[in-house]
Parts: structure tokens; sequence; C-alpha cells
């Protein structure tokens, strides 16, 4: 093959390509590669390793705690129904972010690179070529994780000034929150990572003061009459399918987080060793603060009080153990903690962009690809930006934004039940992918995390029973069915791109790899007319 029947896609000398373009095969999908597949093929640089121990630690920590620890344990005693069954779904939920973290550990060690699931799922699902890159390339750009803490940010603001919140400026503050955190990580990599860090310590110190204000309302210290929750813990106990699954998600959403730092390994000192630390320090210190701060919300709010406090559950606990006036303080430490997450979500989104755009799948790939002129993804930070604004402004109050956060929610239990069966699949061909990670998650464990994520697939289809419905007036299973939808339309991407268009123009696609001036490789889509 020469240069002159290959149209470049990006304004790269054609003699890269040509230089590359050798020992091709055939892959069935209109697709072919010129380089070889496995780590080789991927290059980064050492002075992008920006990213030691501890910023590891506080992008897992920051990702995990947002507003959720300080509101969602009302509604999880709500649909559950008892102080007992509330309690002990809080130890499933550390259980399934175990599993899960160990699975991502494996991959995580096994493939250091940024991008996280996009990598794993390519590693095992190679068949037809680039549709799971594809399908997960919908997932990545159609949804915007970020908005919804932006959102709370605004509300817990707002309540800390004692003005009464309403849809626009509760969203307003929300937009100056989100495009803070996306001017940062894009135009200051390094302020970022350490402003991160410190709303991770401030998570930290609300922590502890609730655990210690918990420990002091059990005995007795505070501005109310002991409200006797632990005694008969588990009466009210529902037995309502739809609930106890409702009520799971809200814990596992608490939870989701424990992968964070796999999007970013490229950018880790010593990725292997890093990840393998941070992770499981990040989680544990997680689970077992998250098991007391409920302990601490069960012995100073009486159980009617947590049933009406909705997202203020925190409130109300600060009000009984310190009077009112605690009250408007935590508001501001609680929206503090949700600009923590919201720097940690865009974060990692804007990597996974960026990751897809070193893939060479999206339009304009080295735009998305570049760390200019900032030295950071600005281009995949500005897109989960957009992307979360829309979310975040276009839907009213109501149904149609708890349909938004659901969509964004749901999709990652389909996601990460292909990645524990792939593992599963490369725990019994083992030779075949040549699989040696120094982190081995077992079989077990990986099938516990994938009939975990099965059944948070599959119970939401179950009908609700009478006034459990997450919705007034849509239909219960609708974020479900656009989840799906988003998956497909990420697949309906690929078959155009790499077949279809292909056929009607006469041409096949050929990757290469080249290496940018960062030091940084990502692949390269040619067009080889026949």
């Amino acid at each position: 093959m020469s240069a002159t029947n290959i149209e470049p896609k990006d304004n790269i000398p054609v003699q890269l390509y040509a230089t590359s373009a050798t020992s091709q095969e055939k892959d069935g999908a209109g697709v072919e590669d010129a380089v070889q597949e496995g780590e080789n093929a991927y290059q980064t640089s050492d002075s992008r390793r920006k990213i030691g121990l501890t910023s590891a630690v506080f992008l897992i920590f920051n990702r995990m705690i947002g507003a959720g620890i300080f509101s969602t344990p009302s509604s999880i005693f709500s649909l559950s129904g008892s102080v007992g069954l509330s309690l002990f779904m809080w130890v499933f939920g550390f259980l399934f972010a175990a599993a899960g973290m160990a699975v991502y550990l494996e991959f995580g060690t096994a493939l250091p690179r940024n991008g996280g699931e996009k990598n794993y799922l390519e590693f095992v699902y190679r068949r037809p070529k680039f549709l799971a890159t594809g399908v997960y390339t919908g997932y990545v750009i159609l949804l915007g994780w970020a908005g919804s803490n932006s959102v709370i940010f605004g509300e817990y603001i707002l309540n800390a000034a004692q003005v009464e919140v309403n849809r626009w400026n509760q969203r307003g503050i929300g937009l100056a929150c989100i495009t803070t955190a996306f001017l940062i990580h894009g135009l200051a990599l390094n302020w970022g990572l350490r402003l991160q860090n410190f709303l991770g310590i401030i998570k930290l110190l609300i922590m502890v003061i609730i655990i210690i204000s918990g420990f002091a309302a059990l005995g007795g210290h505070m501005h109310i009459e002991n409200p006797h929750n632990f005694d008969n813990a588990f009466e009210g106990t529902t037995g309502s399918a739809y609930g106890v699954v409702t009520a799971l998600y809200n814990v596992i959403w608490s939870f989701i987080g424990y992968s964070n730092a796999n999007y970013a390994m490229s950018e880790m000192r010593n990725p292997v060793r890093t990840i393998k630390i941070a992770g499981p320090l990040a989680l544990t210190v997680v689970g077992i603060f998250y098991m007391l701060c409920n302990i601490a919300y069960f012995a100073a709010v009486p159980k009617d009080e947590i049933l009406s406090s909705g997202r203020v559950l925190a409130a109300s606990f600060f009000r009984n153990v310190f009077g009112p006036r605690a009250e408007q303080a935590l508001s501001v430490f609680i929206a503090l903690s949700a600009f923590g997450n919201v720097l940690s979500v865009i974060f990692s989104q804007g990597r996974l962009v960026q990751e897809l755009g070193r893939e060479g799948i999206l339009p304009w790939s080295r735009l998305w690809a570049s760390n200019k002129p900032f030295n950071a993804p600005l281009a995949g930070l500005f897109e989960h930006w957009v992307v979360s604004v829309i979310i975040m402004l276009a839907p009213p109050p109501g149904d149609a934004y708890n349909f938004i956060l659901n969509v964004i929610s749901y999709p990652l239990a389909v996601v990460n039940c292909f990645v524990a069966a792939g593992l599963a699949y490369i725990c019994f061909n083992k030779d075949k992918f040549n699989w040696s990670p120094p982190i081995k998650a077992t079989l077990p464990v990986t099938i516990f995390f994938l009939l975990s994520n099965l059944y948070l697939v599959l119970a939401p289809f179950v009908p609700p029973q009478d006034g459990q419905n997450i919705y007034k007036t849509l239909p219960y299973y609708l974020h479900c069915v656009v989840g799906f939808a988003i998956f497909g339309a990420g697949a309906i991407y690929w078959l155009i791109w790499a077949i279809v268009w292909p056929k009607l123009r006469g041409y096949r696609l050929v990757r290469t790899v080249v290496v940018e001036e960062d030091g940084w490789s990502r692949n390269l889509f040619l067009r080889e007319y026949k």
C-alpha cells in the first residue's frame, strides 16, 4: 500500500501513516489494524504523570462522597421501612463496592491507562471490531454526570443564605459551580488537584463531626428526647421488591466512584502501586464513615422527622444536636462537599471523552485527544460541561428532572454487567488473553459483582406497588428503556462509521498509531480506497 491511496482524517503528514501501515489483517467489520494490539501500541510520557497517592485517594473519595450521605438515608429508610434493614442495605452497598473495586483493580493493574471501562470492554469484546467502543461512546458522550451535584450545590448555598429556593436561582448557582470546576481543571490542572484534595479533607472533617456527635446523642446529649430508633430495629420492614431495589439504588449510588481513579491511570506516578493502595484505602474509609453516620442519624432524629426531612436529613441532625443555628453552617459544608464531587466527576469524565478522541472513533478526534493549550484535556472537559449544563437547565422540576437523574445512573449497572462478565470470561480463558495482572479479583467475587448488577438492571422492570412509583406521571420503567436507547445510539453510530459509510464510499478504515508532540500516542484511521 502506498501513501497516495490513503486519505488522512487529520492534518498530520501522510508519511507517518504509510510507514506504519503494514501487516494488515482483515477483521470482518470494514476496519483493519496497521499496528500491534496491546500495551506496545499505547504510549505516554513521564511529564504527564501528575497524580500521586494522595490525589488518587481523593479522586475516589471526592467522587464517592457528594451530597448523598447527607440526604439519601431518609429515602432509604422510607423505602426499606425499618432502621435494621436500612443499615443492612448500607453493609450490602459496601460489599457491592468492594467487589466492584476488586474487579476494577484487576483490570486497572493489567491495563494501566486512562479510560477505565473503555479499555476493559475493548480488550474482551474484540469482535466486531470497535463495536464495544461505539456503544460505550454513546454512554459517555450523552450523559452529564456532573449536573446533579451542581444543582444540589445551588440548593444548599441558597439554604445557607436563607434565600427561598426556586428553579432558576438554584440552577443559576449550579451553572456557576460546574463552570468553575470546568475552568479550574481545564486551565490549571495542578491547582484543580490541590482544590480536590482540600475539599476532600473538609468532607472528612464534616463526617467526623457527625460521627462524634452521634456518639454524644447516644449518650443523651441533644436538644430533644431520645428517639429510641434502635428499639425493635426491624419493626416496619417492607416486603416490596420495588421499594428494596430503589433503596439499594440509592445506597449503591452513594458508593459510586470506587473506580474513579481508573480513568486517569496514564497520569499517575507508579500507577499500579498507586491504585493498589489508593482504591482499598479510600473505599474502607468511606464504608466505615457511611455506617457510622447512619447510626448517628438514627441516634438523634426521630423516625417521623427522618421520613419528612427529604434532602435535609443532616440539617435535622445538626439542629437536634447543636441547635437551630448549626443548620445554616451545615448547608455551607454540604455545598462544599457537592462542589468537591463536581470537581472529581468532571475531571474523570473529561478524560473519558479525551480517550475516545485518542481511540480515533469521534469526529475531529485530534481536537478531543489534545492536551493543548493548557496541558489539560480542555476539549473533553468542555464536552462534558455542555451536556451537564443541558441536563441541569433543560428539564422542568418534578418527574422530568428525576427522570434525568435515573437515566444517568441506570446505564452504569449495564456497563458493570459487561465488565464483570468480561473478567469472568477471561478467568476461563487466561491463556487466550495472556492474563497475569498484579491483583486478582477471584472468580467468586467477580460473579457476585455480576449478579448484583444484573439484579440492578432487571429489578426496575418489576411493577411497583401503589404509592411507590418514583414518578408521578411517567412510566416507572422509562429511564431503563431510555438507558438502553443511549447504548443503541452508540451502536448505530458505529454501524454508520465502520460499516455502512465505508461500503457506500468504497473504502476501508485502516487503524494506525501515531505519537503526538507530548509523547502520548493515539489511534488514527485512514481511508484506504479500493
